[in-house]
C-alpha cells in the first residue's frame, strides 16, 4: 500500500495514525554517493578475491595465464601447441591447458647446471 500516494487528508484515520507512527528516513544525495562508494569498494573486493586464485590451484589454465606464467609470447605458446609440445584442449575458441601439463614440459626441458669440477677449465 503506498500512502504517500494520496493527500493525507484523503488518507483513513487508521492509515493517518500509520503515517504518523512511521519512521521518517531521509536519504540525501551524500547518503546515496556513500552507498555507492562502498559498494563499489566491495564489489572490487570481491573481484580481486575471486582472480586470486593461483594457477597451481586450477586444473586448466588459458592461453593468457599461460604466456604470464611463462614469460613467453602467445606466438611461442602457438608454436609449442602446433609442433604437439604442450597438449592442450579447445572449447570453441578458447584454448586451454593442464596445469600438470605445463609443469610436465618444464621438468622434461630443465637442463642441469654442471658442477664446480667441471668448471675448472676457466681457473686461471
Amino acid at each position: 500500500m503506498y500512502l504517500t500516494c494520496l493527500p493525507f487528508e484523503m488518507l483513513t484515520p487508521l492509515q493517518q495514525k500509520i503515517f504518523n507512527t512511521m519512521p521518517a528516513n531521509i536519504i540525501t544525495t551524500d547518503d546515496l554517493l556513500e552507498f555507492k562508494i562502498e559498494l563499489l569498494a566491495e564489489i572490487k573486493e570481491l573481484l580481486s578475491s575471486k582472480s586470486k586464485i593461483s594457477p597451481e590451484q586450477k586444473k586448466y589454465l588459458r592461453s593468457s595465464e599461460v604466456t604470464e606464467l611463462l614469460g613467453i609470447s602467445t606466438s611461442t605458446l602457438q608454436h609449442l601447441r602446433i609442433q604437439k609440445i604442450l597438449p592442450y584442449t579447445k572449447i570453441g575458441t578458447i584454448i586451454f591447458f593442464e596445469w600438470q601439463d605445463v609443469l610436465n614440459i618444464l621438468d622434461k626441458n630443465k637442463k642441469v647446471a654442471k658442477s664446480k669440477s667441471s668448471l675448472s677449465i676457466f681457473k686461471n
